[in-house]
């Protein structure tokens, strides 16, 4: 029986969460998870999300870990999630929980890293627990995994963004996402992302001041971290 959390046993008894011991995996509802992870608390339980509106749209989640977010869009009624993972461990978890709520025919798991270019995403060498807050790079390595764009993903996947969602809590890409590919974020009607200044030295404020074109964006969090929800202003 795995909480991978402190005092997770606990948080886990007072969210309603059961632990299946013949099937191995925690259970609510109808929502299953092989090991509860502090990011299963944050989505089902602390209302992460819930300011998203995700019925009947498509959600490009970048930094899907192990699929808690990509499920809760699922149930929520999201007509297809594209659920985009780069540490292999987490991609492997998640493979298990999409499969464990029988939600192969909503949410398309991608092991890749979001970018702003084409090319490969160097994994650092971190395990499970740890990759939750580690920024895993483009760059030039010798063994690593694709990195890809929003453009080839709406291109691949046939994404109107005028009907997406953007999800992004990647640790850092943001940035990189938002300042070098922006003529393809501002195709999505509604973003979310967690912003990381710290893991690039730069200021959050770079990002909201290009997203201010053409989003309206309340922010909660300090300059260090936080969370941005912008919603497309129509056109006038």
């Amino acid at each position: 029986m795995r909480v991978d959390d402190t005092n997770g046993d606990a948080e886990a008894e007072v969210n309603g969460w059961v632990y299946d011991s013949v099937g191995g995996f925690w259970f609510r509802g109808g929502v299953r998870f092989r090991r509860l992870r502090g990011t299963v608390f944050e989505v089902f339980d602390y209302g992460e999300y819930e300011s998203l509106n995700v019925v009947g749209r498509v959600v490009v989640d970048a930094g899907a870990y192990i699929g808690d977010s990509a499920i809760y869009f699922a149930l929520k009624g999201a007509r297809k999630v594209i659920a985009i993972e780069p540490h292999p461990g987490a991609f492997a978890e998640m493979l298990d929980n999409i499969r464990l709520n029988n939600l192969e025919n909503v949410i398309i798991p991608i092991n890749a890293g979001l970018a702003s270019k084409p090319g490969k995403i160097c994994i650092e060498n971190v395990d499970l627990d740890a990759t939750v807050v580690t920024y895993h790079r483009p760059g030039n390595c010798n063994s690593g995994i694709p990195a890809v764009t929003l453009g080839e993903l709406m291109s691949r996947l046939s994404i109107n963004g005028g009907e997406a969602v953007l999800k992004m809590d990647c640790q850092g890409c943001e940035f990189d996402v938002i300042l070098n590919d922006y003529e393809h974020v501002r195709l999505f009607k509604e973003l979310i992302f967690e912003y990381h200044p710290y893991a690039v030295n730069k200021p959050v404020n770079a990002l909201l001041r290009t997203l201010q074109r053409d989003y309206q964006c309340e922010v909660e969090g300090s300059r260090n971290r936080g969370v941005a929800h912008c919603i497309k202003r129509q056109a006038q």
